[in-house]
C-alpha cells in the first residue's frame, strides 16, 4: 500500500509518519539484528538485546530502504543490507563510547561501562565482522566496495578527530572533514546501495549518494547543536558531552573566531581539565546565544538539508520521494 505524507502545515512530518511505507521492513531489521547476534556465546546476544532495548531511529538503514523503494526495488535484499549498515553503525557507536569515554548511551549505560572496554572492543568487532558476514552472505562486489570504503572512511574520521581533542585551533574546515568521515559517507553509501538494488544508472545512483551524504552531514551537524541546546533527559547523556571530552564541534568553534581571547580561555581550561563546572556552562552558552552561534550552525545544516532535497529532483514524483523530501526536515526540527 502506497502511504501519501501529510504533515501539519509548517510541521514537519514525524518519524513515524514518515517511516510507515517501511514500517514493516524496519522490523524485518530489528528481527534481523537479533537473530544475527544469536551465540553459543552467552554473552554476545545478552549484550546484543541490551543494545536493542536502548532503541535509536534507524535513519540509516530506514534511508536505504527508502531509497530502494524509490527506484522500484521491492525484493529481501533490501532488509539484508538495511541489517550490514545497521550492524556498521553500531560497531562505530560500541568503539566510539570507549575512545570517548562515554558513560551513557541512549539513557542507559554504555557498553563498556557496563561490561569493561575489553569486552566491548571484541563485541564492536564482532559487530562488524558479521555485518560484513552477512553482506558476503549475498552481496555483489559493488555493493561490498561501497560498505568498505564507508567504513575505512569512518574509522579515518575517529582517528582524525582523536588528533583534534582538546585544540582550540581546530578549524571549520577540519571540523566539517570529520563530519564527512564519520557520520555522511555512511549515510551516503545507505542511499547509493538501496539505489544499486533497483539496477539504477550511476547519475541517480550518485544523486541518492549526494542526498544521502548531505542529509548526514544535516543530521550530525543538528546532533552536535542537540549537545548544547538539550535536556539531559532528552539526549540521554549529560549537556556538553562532546566539549566534556575536548571534541570543539560547529557552534563552538564559531563561537571562538568570534568571541575573542575571554572565550578562548574559557573553552582551553574546560577542554585540558576535561570537566565543566555549572558556572562554566553558563557562561559558555550565554557567549553561544550572545554571538548566534546557534543560528549559525542551524543555517549551516539547513544548507545541506536543502542540498539533500535538491538531489531527488532526478527522479519522478511518488509516495517514496515525498517521504525522503520529509527526512531532512524532520532532521532539522528534532529534538533530541
Amino acid at each position: 500500500m502506497r502511504h501519501l505524507i501529510t504533515p501539519v502545515p509548517n510541521t514537519p512530518a514525524a518519524l513515524a509518519q514518515i517511516f510507515e511505507p517501511i514500517r514493516a521492513d524496519l522490523e524485518r531489521v530489528e528481527a534481523e539484528f537479533g537473530r544475527q547476534v544469536e551465540s553459543n556465546v552467552g554473552l554476545i546476544p545478552e549484550i546484543g538485546r541490551y543494545i536493542q532495548r536502548a532503541g535509536g531511529k534507524r535513519v540509516r538503514p530506514a534511508v536505504l530502504l527508502m531509497a530502494s523503494r524509490l527506484v522500484g526495488y521491492d525484493g529481501r535484499l533490501a532488509v539484508l543490507f538495511a541489517s550490514v549498515v545497521e550492524f556498521i553503525h553500531t560497531a562505530t557507536l560500541v568503539h566510539d563510547d570507549i575512545v570517548d569515554r562515554a558513560e551513557y548511551r541512549r539513557g542507559q549505560q554504555a557498553v563498556h561501562s557496563k561490561w569493561g572496554s575489553d569486552v566491548s572492543v571484541l563485541l564492536g568487532d564482532y559487530l562488524y565482522i558479521k555485518g560484513m558476514d552477512l553482506a558476503l552472505s549475498r552481496g555483489s562486489l559493488d555493493v561490498l566496495r561501497v560498505l568498505s570504503d564507508v567504513t575505512l572512511r569512518m574509522i579515518e574520521g575517529e582517528i582524525f578527530q582523536l588528533t583534534k581533542a582538546g585544540d582550540v585551533h581546530i578549524s571549520e574546515d577540519e571540523h566539517f572533514d570529520i563530519v564527512r568521515r564519520k557520520t555522511a559517507y555512511l549515510f551516503g553509501g545507505s542511499a547509493q546501495i538501496g539505489g544499486m538494488l533497483g539496477g539504477i544508472g550511476a547519475d541517480q545512483q550518485m544523486a541518492l549518494r549526494e542526498y544521502g551524504f548531505n542529509l548526514g552531514v544535516a543530521f550530525q551537524l543538528i546532533d552536535d547543536l542537540l549537545d548544547l541546546t538539550g535536556t539531559e533527559a532528552s539526549l540521554g547523556k549529560p549537556v556538553a558531552s562532546d566539549l566534556r571530552e575536548g571534541k570543539l564541534t560547529l557552534p563552538i568553534i564559531y563561537l571562538l573566531r568570534r568571541a575573542g581571547d575571554g572565550a578562548g580561555r574559557l573553552v582551553e581550561e574546560v577542554v585540558r581539565d576535561r570537566s565543566l563546572t555549572p558556572e562554566q556552562w553558563q557562561a559558555i552558552s550565554a557567549l553561544l546565544a550572545e554571538h548566534k552561534a546557534f543560528d549559525y550552525a542551524r543555517l549551516r545544516a539547513a544548507a545541506h538539508a536543502e542540498q539533500a532535497k535538491s538531489q531527488l529532483a532526478i527522479f519522478p514524483p511518488s509516495p517514496e520521494r515525498e517521504a525522503m523530501m520529509a527526512l531532512p526536515d524532520y532532521v532539522l526540527a528534532r529534538d533530541r
